[in-house]
């Protein structure tokens, strides 16, 4: 029988009745009618048994240590929060061991910590190194991993629920779990009712544990929000934080850190009230969230760094081996999340990770699809959205990522239609991402760092068009919140895969348009990178675009004048105050090239300007007392007063060396001459040499039909 009975009113509202019936303990990833084919699956499955060795090995270590609770006091990355992390973690662990050995020295020190925590939980204070920007917790300085705690610490307590003398389970219950509810609905109501990575996992660890301790309450506060009147709540999260194509909003590395409590309270809604049907709700919304934020990783398994991102994230995190497992296991995934399965070389020790190893086994895997892709943005799709341009194979893919997005709430940049450019396995037009180092508590406690306001936010820390040194929106986050780009046009053919966009509102009176494409010229092994940026205005800005790039110049057109000693700051705010000028070098003829050599290729981009333009070269780290920012370089087109303005530059991967045998080939690129023939509103048209050939491109921005031509 089911564990809530419930009566459709509209959609999802629910009715949840007083006395409950008694379910069957464990009920989340690891089942009660499936741990005897999961203990099979033990000997039969390379996969699942070197998972399950893994977690065993961290039973058997946390059982090897004395018990540690200790009185929270540290940042992120401190001892205590530390040993809390861990505590979770080996809660957990001990669980699926007792489950699968049936030893009860796992559920013994399960029992043991809880009763430890339950013992000291009620006496402690708000977290001592909270902030005002991030609503404290009382094990972790902030509230946020106080939830992730409890959707960890839940799961393992479910699997030792039988093991635990009833007395104690009610000392924990009590002592323990409904305080920590308490203090996540009530005195954290504004974060539990947030449309917010934050409330997200708020509303799980609140759903899984009213679930588990047979809470109907909380569970349907945690469906419905405290109120109970949708409004807030799980399903709300799902309708106004993710578009129709699976994109939230947040962006791709936060993407990633939500799909775990998304994905885990979905499935723990299918195991107890699978009558609601959750994996079709918003026509199987998780389970397209789950392939898009895989589509937002390069072929090397790192999330495009857009918005706050750590660059060091992969498709290897915890979070995506459950949104894996479970997308494949019970949503019907297709069978190319196996081979993402197989490069994460782990399943989630459960009846879905059975699955996904069983099948592994039996050799059905097949290639994960990276595909060429517009991913709209907003709940109704309609607020922008983000190209990705890709040719290749992986291992020498060629990648486009084309943000043309919303802000995405107050972990979203101030970067309209900016570019992101991988090749051969690496950066090479990079997004410096978050200015953080997290968990790392002598910078800054482990959490954003004042640069990532004064610096990673801001335009020109992005490649993208920055108006007069300032930031789009002058780094206003609520008049940011109230605008987004238009696409214009988004197409792939075997020759051409071309995006492009037009944002309006970033800067008063200027209209701005980028497109950008991946078009393959036939005297090239590899397309080239074609990238068009139109600024129009009645009155005259300085316009600046920069290149951010990896690897090192080796060289240019122009004779560069470096500055020798006595480096200025390139301005005084809006990220410029941490820009070293390096090089300033006019340009009168409007046009140039620049060569980086990166990871032993080279990438020339060969640029152009209808009207004479000045070359910036910039390194970061001006105003960096704490020296907090990593290095970074980039070469600037800056045109210092216009009205209207069209950069347009070509980037060519080339040739290449190997400085074992110190042998170099095709150094110096095969293209040249690019000339702009016309640039106004309604079309641009340009020419390029490759070799002895050349190639007229013209863009028709009023004319989807012939969108994009070259002869």
């Amino acid at each position: 029988m089911n564990y809530l009975k419930k009566v459709v009113i509209v959609g999802f509202c629910l009715y949840f009745p007083s006395s409950l019936i008694a379910q069957k303990h464990p009920n989340i990833m690891l089942t009660s009618q499936n741990i005897d084919a999961v203990r099979k699956g033990l000997q039969e499955y390379p996969l699942l048994q070197n998972s399950y060795k893994e977690v065993l090995k961290q039973a058997d270590k946390a059982l090897g240590a004395p018990i540690s609770v200790p009185v929270p006091k540290d940042g992120g990355g401190g001892v205590t929060h530390e040993q809390h992390k861990k505590n979770y973690q080996n809660i957990l662990a001990c669980g699926v061991a007792y489950q699968l050995s049936q030893d009860k020295k796992y559920a013994q020190y399960v029992r043991e910590i809880l009763l430890n925590y339950a013992g000291q939980y009620e006496r402690w204070p708000n977290h001592p190194k909270s902030n005002p920007s991030n609503p404290p917790g009382r094990i972790f300085w902030q509230n946020l991993n106080d939830c992730v705690w409890q959707v960890h610490v839940i799961q393992g307590y479910d699997l030792v629920f039988d093991a635990i003398p009833a007395k104690d389970r009610k000392t924990i219950e009590e002592h323990l779990f409904i305080p920590v509810l308490k203090y996540i609905t009530v005195d954290s109501y504004e974060t539990f009712n947030r449309i917010h990575n934050h409330g997200t996992w708020a509303v799980a660890a609140v759903g899984l544990t009213g679930y588990v301790i047979n809470k109907p309450d909380y569970v349907e506060m945690a469906l419905k929000g405290s109120d109970k009147k949708g409004k807030a709540g799980f399903l709300a999260q799902i309708n106004e934080l993710f578009s129709p194509d699976g994109y939230y909003t947040e962006g791709f590395y936060y993407q990633r850190y939500a799909l775990l409590p998304f994905i885990l309270f979905a499935k723990a809604i299918n195991q107890f009230q699978p009558e609601l049907k959750i994996y079709d709700y918003r026509n199987g919304l998780l389970k397209k969230a789950v392939n898009t934020a895989l589509q937002g990783t390069y072929s090397t398994g790192h999330f495009f760094p857009i918005n706050d991102a750590i660059k060091s994230k992969t498709f290897e995190s915890d979070e995506i081996v459950y949104a894996v497992d479970i997308a494949y296991a019970e949503m019907g995934g297709d069978k190319g999340l196996l081979s993402i399965a197989q490069k994460q070389k782990k399943v989630v020790v459960s009846d879905a990770g059975l699955k996904v190893a069983r099948d592994i086994a039996e050799k059905k895997s097949q290639d994960f699809s990276y595909q060429p892709q517009w991913i709209a943005d907003g709940k109704h799709g309609d607020e922008g959205g983000l190209g990705i341009l890709r040719y290749g194979t992986l291992k020498e893919q060629q990648c486009v990522l084309f943000k043309a997005a919303s802000q995405g709430l107050g972990h979203g940049h101030f970067d309209r239609l900016n570019i992101l450019y991988y090749d051969n396995g690496t950066e090479v037009f990079p997004d410096y991402g978050a200015s953080r180092f997290i968990n790392i508590e002598t910078k800054g406690g482990g959490g954003y760092l004042k640069e990532n306001n004064t610096w990673a936010k801001q335009t020109v820390a992005h490649n993208t068009l920055v108006v007069d040194q300032t930031s789009a929106f002058k780094a206003n986050l609520k008049a940011a919140e109230k605008h987004h780009p238009e696409l214009i046009e988004f197409k792939t053919t075997d020759n051409i895969q071309v995006v492009s966009a037009r944002e309006n509102n970033a800067y008063p009176g200027v209209q701005m348009l980028r497109t950008t494409a991946l078009i393959k010229i036939k005297e090239l092994k590899k397309p080239l990178l074609v990238d068009i940026y139109k600024a129009e205005s009645a009155t005259e800005h300085q316009y600046d675009l920069p290149f951010w790039y990896k690897g090192h110049m080796v060289d240019a057109s122009f004779k560069i004048a470096a500055v020798k000693d006595n480096l200025k700051a390139l301005g005084d705010n809006y990220g410029y105050q941490h820009i070293w000028l390096n090089s300033k070098n006019e340009i009168p003829e409007g046009n140039g090239y620049i060569t980086v050599l990166n990871s032993n290729s080279f990438y020339t981009t060969t640029f152009a300007s209808a009207a004479p333009i000045e070359v910036k070269l910039v390194s970061l780290g001006a105003n960096d007392p704490e020296m907090n920012l990593v290095e970074s370089k980039a070469f600037i087109l800056s045109q210092p007063k216009a009205a209207n303005q069209t950069f347009i530059s070509i980037t060519e991967n080339h040739g290449g060396t190997d400085p074992i045998a110190e042998v170099t080939n095709g150094a110096n690129s095969s293209l040249s001459s690019i000339n702009i023939q016309n640039s106004d509103a309604k079309q641009t048209t340009f020419s390029f040499k490759v070799k002895n050939k050349t190639y007229i491109l013209t863009l028709n921005y009023y004319d989807k039909n012939n969108f994009i031509q070259i002869k």
